[in-house]
């Protein structure tokens, strides 16, 4: 029973759009007719089988004719012959003598019908994949799996969404705009996709179109807190902050228990200039927040306010707070440096700066700021 583990390099393979590959030659050499029992091992302890298939060519053939052939790389899904070789030496570095043996093969898939063996859910499957993949950050692949996921059921949109989701960290919000899109045509009730299209247009830079498809969302559920927060959102990106400030009021109206919304909350009350009010928003944050989800913005923007307000002791403490999460923030610490410089303590802001510095040899700030201190010493 011939075995064909795919990675994440293999999408093709499995979504069908190609049926050729190659590995080195098994002990056993695979003939034409025999049945593969194909797996994805995106993880090292979880390989679950995907599909079935029947071999329908086999060609052996050595290392060196396998680079040398011009044709080859692209019907493998290379750009290539260098970019073939390079994988192949990757993937087998003890297999690349002129004369060690390759089969290049091809299959089709059988249906589930024709399966030997437990028969499952490959649209299911490969979702299961695509939702790893999104969680390690790894976007694109997870985007090319859930289109994989899509040949099965176009008219998903759930999947539309979810390869919308991922368009959007890849930072294609124009592509994202498209699939959100093919989604709301399918459930037009749906006031999550009209939010997600309009965070692809926030990010777009079309913050007015945003707010359209946001009037939307609010049209089909008006008491959604995630629609109320990045309405407020919206409107903060267009320096209506008094609105902005009145839509996080209204989500803690609803729900007081997100930190994001008191957050988000404190940076509006600063831009209005309502400093202790911004402290207690920011306290209340803090507060929501599990030891090990504490957000160094928030310190970092409390430690901001406390600045502003001459706090200084409390406003290093608070920038202290935030470099345990992020110690490599330039801007926090510039900003500590500062609270420093305010207190006369020059040796303990070219610290900072020094800090700085040596992480990024040309921030002109920590330049500038340093220079100034050296004067003071």
């Amino acid at each position: 029973m011939p075995i064909l583990l795919l990675g994440n390099k293999d999408i093709d393979l499995i979504s069908g759009k190609r049926n050729i590959t190659i590995r080195r030659l098994w002990k056993q050499p695979l003939y034409r007719g025999d049945r593969l029992f194909c797996y994805w091992n995106i993880l090292s302890k979880e390989r679950e089988k995907i599909f079935e298939a029947e071999v329908t060519q086999v060609e052996i053939m050595s290392f060196k004719e396998v680079i040398s052939n011009s044709e080859l790389p692209q019907k493998l899904g290379y750009r290539n012959s260098r970019e073939l070789e390079k994988d192949l030496r990757k993937s087998y570095p003890n297999n690349t003598k002129d004369n060690d043996e390759f089969q290049v093969f091809e299959f089709r898939k059988l249906h589930v019908t024709q399966w030997e063996g437990n028969a499952i859910n490959q649209k299911n499957m490969i979702i299961k994949k695509a939702d790893v993949l999104f969680d390690m950050g790894e976007y694109k692949q997870s985007s090319l799996c859930y289109q994989a996921a899509l040949e099965y059921d176009p008219k998903d949109a759930h999947l539309l969404n979810r390869i919308g989701d991922n368009l959007t960290r890849l930072g294609q919000f124009g592509d994202a705009i498209k699939s959100y899109r093919k989604a709301i045509k399918i459930e037009p009730k749906n006031e999550y996709l009209y939010n997600n299209l309009a965070i692809a247009y926030l990010n777009k830079g079309e913050p007015d179109k945003a707010l359209k498809m946001s009037t939307e969302a609010l049209r089909i559920n008006s008491q959604n807190t995630t629609v109320l927060y990045w309405r407020g959102i919206i409107y903060e990106m267009l320096n209506d902050f008094e609105k902005a400030l009145k839509y996080f009021d209204y989500v803690l109206r609803i729900d007081d228990k997100n930190p994001d919304v008191w957050n988000e909350r404190g940076t509006i009350l600063n831009m209005l200039g309502k400093s202790e009010e911004a402290l207690k928003s920011y306290d209340k944050s803090l507060e929501l927040c599990l030891d090990d989800m504490k957000d160094s913005n928030t310190w970092a923007s409390k430690g901001n306010t406390l600045l502003g307000l001459q706090r200084y002791e409390e406003a290093i403490e608070c920038y202290d707070n935030a470099l345990e999460i992020d110690d490599t923030n330039h801007i926090i610490l510039n900003n500590k440096g500062v609270a420093y410089m305010e207190l006369d303590d020059f040796e303990s802001a070219i610290e900072c700066f020094t800090k700085v510095l040596v992480m990024y040899p040309n921030n002109p700030d920590a330049q500038v700021l340093q220079e100034v201190c050296l004067e003071n010493l």
